[in-house]
């Protein structure tokens, strides 16, 4: 028996239905089908649950500058980074992860980008999903996730709505405009703004603004999304298997960075093997 599937969106779906400016090339919907169609399968689970070293990095980060605010005396302490990486429990980690987790919470304690800040919220990044933001249209509805690392107010009373990065990946606006449409349901009569803050190589993004107008076409855009998402999801659960006519391959050399490359029988990796 088929589980009804309740349309939702997030940043992260938006993401995977659609490449960010420019990337159309590099863009693969069946990585989409891997990991919303056909999660439960043992080796698609298998190979979800295998961190790269990159999101383990983003995630370590994440939690270091929760522990910073935390424990606000780490900050000034000689010793701050070690006692920080101890709660991370960074030596368990590989040498890769260690050595930049450890230089970005360095970076962080000589320039800590939160203090003085009147932050209203800071995640750790593993709380899970957030509680689901219900959106309702004149012909449309879905469920709105939308997990913010951190908001804090601006002297005028604003919220600022501010993403941390790590790497060299560019800035997605998007991921800004599903915050700030998150923030019209979850803090209404608040203005907010956005901005990303890369704690890797301490650079800021520009502050993003958007307008009522420019934020109903962004809800618009994730409906449209929700919608077409859970008709795909709705196909392949009815007992239509072609998965791939469903979630089309767009095998190439990004096929290396894909974490299910050794089972898509359309992988370019596997090519090589």
């Amino acid at each position: 028996m088929s589980i009804p599937i309740r349309p939702s969106a997030s940043y992260y779906l938006w993401s995977l239905c659609a490449p960010c400016g420019g990337k159309k090339r590099w863009h693969c919907q069946m990585r989409r089908g891997f990991i919303k169609a056909r999660q439960q399968e043992p080796q698609v689970k298998a190979l979800s649950r295998q961190a790269t070293p990159s999101q383990r990095i983003g995630l370590l980060a994440q939690k270091g500058i929760y522990e910073f605010h935390h424990n606000l005396h780490l900050l000034r302490k000689p010793d701050g980074v070690e006692r920080v990486a101890k709660i991370l429990k960074l030596n368990n980690c590989v040498q890769e992860v260690q050595k930049r987790v450890r230089q970005i919470l360095q970076n962080y304690q000589n320039a800590p980008f939160l203090l003085g800040k009147r932050i209203l919220l800071l995640s750790r990044g593993d709380e899970g999903f957030p509680k689901p933001i219900f959106v309702q249209g004149a012909d449309y509805c879905f469920r709105l996730y939308a997990a913010m690392d951190c908001i804090f107010t601006e002297s005028a009373g604003i919220l600022h709505i501010l993403d941390f990065k790590t790497g060299k990946s560019p800035f997605d606006r998007r991921q800004a405009l599903v915050y700030l449409l998150a923030a019209r349901y979850l803090y209404p009569g608040f203005k907010a703004i956005a901005s990303f803050y890369n704690v890797e190589y301490c650079h800021q993004s520009e502050i993003i603004k958007v307008t009522k107008s420019e934020l109903d076409r962004v809800e618009w855009e994730l409906a449209h999304i929700a919608k077409k998402h859970q008709q795909d999801l709705r196909k392949y659960q009815q007992g239509d298997k072609n998965f791939s006519t469903i979630f089309p391959p767009n095998p190439g050399y990004h096929c290396h960075y894909c974490p299910f490359n050794s089972i898509c029988e359309f992988s370019t990796v596997r090519d090589l093997t």
